[in-house]
């Protein structure tokens, strides 16, 4: 009995380790993607103030190349 708790411990807990990595994983990989969104969110500014596309992403528009030049921080 005290084997099978033990076990079901075990396998519990590699379950939330695990959700815990990927989570960790995740959010890692989804910071460079932030930082200029959080540019346009704090600013009020569209994507397309930086991005020659409206939606964003892709080439940049001049002010996005000194927005870019300067550490990502307005110029």
């Amino acid at each position: 009995m005290k084997n099978d708790l033990r076990k079901s411990l075990l396998v519990v807990a590699g379950s939330v380790a695990t959700i815990l990595a990927s989570a960790g994983l995740a959010a890692i990989i989804a910071l460079p993607a932030s930082a200029t969104q959080q540019f346009a969110t704090d600013t009020g500014k569209s994507c397309g103030a930086c991005h020659q596309s409206a939606t964003g992403g892709g080439a940049l528009t001049p002010y996005g190349e000194k927005f870019k030049a300067n550490g990502d921080k307005a110029p």
